[in-house]
C-alpha cells in the first residue's frame, strides 16, 4: 500500500479531523455511513471510506492476478461513485482507499495512518456470527482500537444525538469518559447525558462510594453546563446482565449514543470488561461509542476520599 500511502497522505494533509468509515457494501455498514454525515459535519471532518480485500478470503484463492487488479479496478470505481453521491448529499468531503490484507489488521493500519479521529462502522452483533466484514471484526477493532469507535447495530437512527447514556463504575478511567461526555455533548449542541449506574450489591461500602461518585460526576457535568441526570440501577443478580440493564435504561429514556469503556482496572463488581463491552455491542439497537482508557498515572474523576 505504499504509494497509495503516499498519495493518500498528501491529498490529506490540510485536514485535520478525519472520520474512517469501513465499507463492505452491506446494508449494515451502508447504515453506519448515513449515520457519519452529521458527525462529521460537527466535527468539521472529512471522511474516509475503507475496502478492505480480504488477503487469504474466497477471492484470493480463486481469481488470478490479473483478475484481482481487474477486481480492485472495480471496487475502486464504485467506492469512488459512492464518495461522490456522500459528498453530494452531505457536503462534506470524502475520501477513499482500497486495502488488501485481514480487515481488523486494515483498519488499525489505516486509522494509525489518516490519523483518525472517529471510526465509525456497522456490526450485526452475535447474529449467526458471521465472519465478514461487521460482526466478529468489529469487537476486535473496538477492543484494539486506540481511536474511539461508534459500532451501529439498528436499522432506525434519528439524525443527531439529543440523549447519551453514560454508565458509570468505579473505574479510575472514570474521568476520561466524563470528558468525553462533555465533547459529545457540546458536539450535539446540548445533547442530555444521563449518567447511570447498575449495582448488584447492597454492601454499603460499595454503594455508598459509587453515590458520591454519581454526585460528583453530576456536580462536575452542571459546571461544564451540560444538562444531566444521575440514577442508580438495583439489579437482580442472576436474572438480569449489566449490559441488560444498561441496554433497557438506555432504551427507556430513547438514548441516541450509550458511551462505553472497552477496559477497567477495578474489581468491585461486573464492570465494562470484556463480557460486558460485548454484551451491550452485540445487543444494542442504539449505536454505542467505545472508548479505550489512556492508563494515564492519575486518572480518577474526582479527589477520592478513600
Amino acid at each position: 500500500m505504499g504509494n497509495t500511502k503516499q498519495k493518500y497522505l498528501k491529498n490529506m494533509i490540510q485536514s485535520s479531523n478525519k472520520i474512517l468509515v469501513p465499507i463492505d457494501f452491506s446494508s449494515q455498514s451502508l447504515i453506519a455511513l448515513e449515520q457519519s454525515y452529521n458527525l462529521a459535519r460537527e466535527y468539521h471532518a472529512e471522511i474516509t471510506l475503507l475496502n478492505v480485500i480480504e488477503e487469504g478470503g474466497m477471492l484470493a484463492k480463486l481469481f488470478s492476478n490479473q483478475q484481482h487488479d481487474e477486481l480492485k479496478k472495480k471496487l475502486q470505481e464504485q467506492l469512488d461513485a459512492m464518495a461522490a453521491d456522500v459528498e453530494k448529499k452531505s457536503g462534506v468531503k470524502v475520501n477513499t482507499i482500497i486495502a488488501k490484507g485481514s480487515i481488523y489488521d486494515k483498519i488499525a493500519e489505516v486509522a494509525e495512518m489518516i490519523n483518525a479521529t472517529l471510526i465509525v462502522m456497522g456490526t450485526n452483533g452475535d447474529e449467526g456470527l458471521k465472519k465478514k466484514f461487521i460482526g466478529s471484526n468489529a469487537l476486535r477493532v473496538v477492543r484494539g482500537s486506540t481511536v474511539p469507535v461508534i459500532t451501529i447495530k439498528g436499522k432506525h437512527h434519528r439524525n443527531g444525538c439529543k440523549t447519551i447514556v453514560l454508565p458509570l463504575d468505579l473505574s479510575k478511567e472514570t474521568r476520561e469518559k466524563v470528558n468525553k461526555a462533555v465533547e459529545f455533548s457540546r458536539l450535539f449542541h446540548g445533547a442530555v447525558v444521563r449518567v447511570v449506574s447498575v449495582l448488584f450489591t447492597t454492601d454499603e461500602f460499595i454503594v455508598n462510594k459509587l453515590t458520591r461518585q454519581l454526585g460528583q460526576v453530576k456536580a462536575f457535568l452542571e459546571k461544564e453546563n451540560v444538562e444531566c441526570t444521575a440514577e442508580i440501577i438495583k439489579g437482580i443478580k442472576g436474572e438480569e446482565t449489566l449490559a441488560q440493564n444498561v441496554i433497557e435504561y438506555s432504551n427507556k429514556v430513547e438514548g441516541d449514543l450509550i458511551m462505553i469503556m472497552t477496559q477497567q482496572e477495578v474489581d468491585f463488581t461486573d464492570l465494562f470488561i470484556g463480557s460486558s463491552a460485548q454484551e451491550i455491542i452485540n445487543h444494542s439497537q442504539i449505536p454505542v461509542l467505545s472508548i479505550r482508557p489512556q492508563h494515564k498515572k492519575d486518572t480518577s474523576v474526582f479527589t477520592n476520599p478513600y
